[in-house]
């Protein structure tokens, strides 16, 4: 036994020729269509309509998805490799992708056939845009704290309520909404919330305010007002009252991809920083040949290949179906983040006074990186879960 796990079999990471080629294929499209462009993306706070068409063109917004549904399968390994080479170029658009997954997920994973076709189909062939409306201003990583109200009325559902910072919720055309249907039962207190997939043209459907956040220019989150949302009985996803499962099961898979993001943030600045140590000199020589800057270059490589293998590890157990996968998702979202916000200010203290000119394209990863450390539950939360899961999967134990 290799606490909390089993055996050091555990720790296998599936990669195999199929992974590699794919990864180069994805890099050569995103250095040639996405990485020329970040500017443009940073100036105006938007992804070009053309960007998100040539990612479906090249079938990166069904990665991860299953053939039968208009994807192109290769489950969580394959998604991770994909996110983090977006993200190297433009982390905001892999939030994008990340986002189709986040309403993709619950509903491949509790949803109707019917369901699934209706609009994980279009989804995954990127002819639609998803988006996940869960958090409220009362919290987020609190899903059993939700407000919002459904009240069942004959054959459908009235949804009252106000989410906050969602990502994607501008340009979405179906929304991930969960609202409570019940009051929670003594000792269960995420009992009574549901979730339903509510088309954004739908009357009482409104995008308000942008949230002007520090980081994710290009795809930064909004405010959801439903006001009597009428949505039909069979739009609920999973079981009436049992939409807590479906929420948290779903962040479970995707914050493996957030942790790819983090990793692909922390490539790029890890990149830009050796690449500007190796050119710029000071008092004579490279700046390479001084001790500092080759002790924080070998931390930062030490923190970048660390974090690489915990997310492509907690994706092999994700596709193993292993249910150890959980812990091993909250580790690396935890470790990954909190190294790609060291890694990108490590970068930004190499490069001096260059590191903070917009110009040089380095000051947004540390911007994004920040980012990472609080979407899909803040790391403070992820702590709690690992000692949780860790407890739970040892000893049984529930605390």
């Amino acid at each position: 036994m290799v606490f909390p796990f089993k055996s050091v079999e555990d720790f296998k990471i599936g990669l195999t020729e199929e992974h590699e080629l794919f990864r180069k294929s994805v890099r050569e499209f995103v250095e040639r269509e996405v990485m020329p462009r970040w500017r443009e993306i940073e100036e105006s706070n938007r992804i070009q309509p053309e960007i998100f068409k040539a990612m479906a063109e090249q079938g990166l917004t069904g990665v991860g998805i299953p053939e039968e549904y208009g994807g192109q399968g290769g489950g969580q390994l394959m998604t991770a490799i994909a996110m983090e080479e977006i993200a190297r170029a433009v982390p905001s658009l892999a939030v994008a992708i990340g986002v189709n997954h986040l309403f993709a997920v619950p509903v491949l994973e509790f949803g109707t056939e019917e369901l699934k076709k209706k609009y994980v189909t279009p989804i995954a062939r990127g002819e639609r845009r998803g988006a996940h409306a869960n958090t409220e201003p009362s919290g987020g990583s609190d899903v059993a704290g939700i407000q919002s109200r459904a009240v069942k009325e004959n054959d459908h559902y009235i949804i009252n309520g106000r989410k906050v910072f969602i990502s994607a919720a501008g340009e979405a055309d179906y929304l991930l909404v969960s609202a409570r249907t019940s009051p929670p039962q003594e000792g269960k207190r995420w009992w009574g919330i549901t979730t339903f997939v509510v088309e954004r043209d739908w009357p009482g459907v409104k995008i308000g305010q942008q949230f002007r956040v520090i980081g994710m220019r290009g795809e930064q989150p909004y405010e959801v007002v439903l006001d009597n949302v009428k949505v039909p009985a069979e739009n609920v996803v999973g079981k009436e009252n049992e939409g807590f499962k479906v929420v948290v099961t779903t962040y479970d898979h995707t914050r493996i991809g957030i942790a790819a993001q983090a990793v692909g943030i922390a490539q790029a600045a890890f990149e830009k920083a050796v690449n500007y140590a190796l050119q710029r000199e000071l008092f004579g020589q490279r700046i390479v040949n001084f001790e500092m800057i080759v002790e924080k270059l070998a931390d930062m490589y030490i923190r970048l290949e660390a974090s690489r293998l915990l997310t492509y590890w907690a994706a092999s157990l994700a596709d193993q179906g292993r249910p150890e996968y959980t812990i091993a998702a909250s580790l690396a979202k935890t470790f990954a983040s909190e190294s790609a916000e060291w890694i990108a200010r490590q970068a930004v203290q190499i490069h001096g006074g260059y590191g903070v000119d917009f110009e040089t394209g380095l000051e947004r990863y540390l911007r994004d990186a920040i980012i990472t450390t609080i979407y899909e539950g803040t790391n403070e939360v992820q702590r709690l879960t690992i000692v949780k899961e860790m407890l739970r999967q040892a000893f049984g134990l529930r605390i």
